[in-house]
């Protein structure tokens, strides 16, 4: 499956890369998306993330994804990533 239809809440998550170095290394559950967002349980706490500029990588799913390659809704993405 192409990295752009994954499907990513309930992904284990690493922030590989980002524009804020304070969420570089920040690991969790994606628990949320929006267009422009991850939302990310870590540490006993929720983080959004921006998904512009920044790269994540899903060891589970053995993907890596830049944020500006899904910058769609969730619903969307399968529709725009035909």
């Amino acid at each position: 499956m192409s990295a752009r239809k994954q499907e990513y809440i309930g992904l284990e998550v690493e922030v590989a890369a980002s524009p804020d170095p304070s969420t570089v290394g920040l690991r969790g559950t994606v628990v949320d998306e929006t267009k422009h967002t991850f939302v990310v349980r870590g540490g006993g706490r929720d983080r959004r993330i921006p998904k512009r500029g920044a790269r994540f990588r899903f060891p589970l799913a053995g993907i890596e994804v830049a944020g500006d390659e899904i910058l769609f809704r969730p619903e969307d993405r399968v529709k725009k990533a035909r």
